[in-house]
């Protein structure tokens, strides 16, 4: 027997799809502006190992030349994801559900369990809850990796009037380089989370599209042979 199961609230589907749209247009414009001077790059001196979007790269994605659009979409989008992220720590404080995000003593331990099981080097199943320590800990990350963007972005955009911020950043250069950091964070981000949605499958992914997923129901055992059912 099937039935449905509630899953995720109407407001944290409504903030993780907004999210998903902004995070997306942040990136987008982001690389439009990286193009105006894309410094940084894996090497040693004259000598480059990997360039960070190479030339040949931004011309296939039809990026030149689009600095003043990259500019105009990053600072338009960056207040919705400003906002949403203040909403969406809001409702986790007001409705409790901080409690379940929240790492604790066990978060980084199961962690680690976690990605033995993935790796097929464990089968120990963790105990239920509404979130692993692996997902504590990357989703707790991501809410203050969206802090560090903006107080990094607002270094980058107004070093003169917020020189105080990014003095403390240790100057233009080195929030330039922690903003740069924190965008490819969000990349590394997505790609493993898609990866867990796929392994997880499509009623986990139904759940958060819905806020339902399907569980199927163990029927009772039947009575054994010599008793009767009472």
């Amino acid at each position: 027997m099937k039935t449905l199961k509630p899953t995720h609230p109407l407001a944290v589907r409504c903030f993780h799809w907004a999210n998903t749209v902004v995070l997306f247009m942040m990136l987008w414009s982001g690389l439009l502006i990286y193009w105006a001077n894309p410094v940084y790059r894996l090497g040693r001196g004259d000598h480059t190992l990997v360039s960070f979007f190479p030339e040949p790269l931004f011309a296939a994605l039809g990026v030149p030349y689009r600095l003043a659009e990259g500019m105009s979409l990053h600072f338009f989008f960056m207040w919705f994801f400003a906002l949403n992220g203040v909403l969406y720590v809001g409702y986790t404080i007001l409705s409790g559900e901080w409690r379940d995000l929240l790492p604790n003593r066990r978060s980084f331990s199961e962690a680690i369990q976690v990605v033995r099981s993935d790796l097929g080097l464990s089968a120990k199943n963790l105990p239920p809850r509404p979130f692993n320590g692996a997902q504590q800990i990357a989703y707790t990350s991501v809410i203050v990796m969206g802090a560090g963007s903006l107080i990094t972005g607002l270094a980058i955009y107004k070093p003169v009037q917020f020189a105080w911020v990014t003095g403390l950043l240790g100057g233009y250069e080195w929030a330039r380089w922690e903003h740069f950091w924190l965008a490819a964070g969000y990349v590394l981000f997505f790609v493993v989370h898609v990866l867990q949605v796929s392994r997880a499958g499509w009623n986990n992914f139904r759940g958060m599209v819905t806020g339902y997923e399907i569980v199927v129901l163990t029927p009772p055992d039947s009575p054994s042979q010599g008793e009767t059912a009472s």
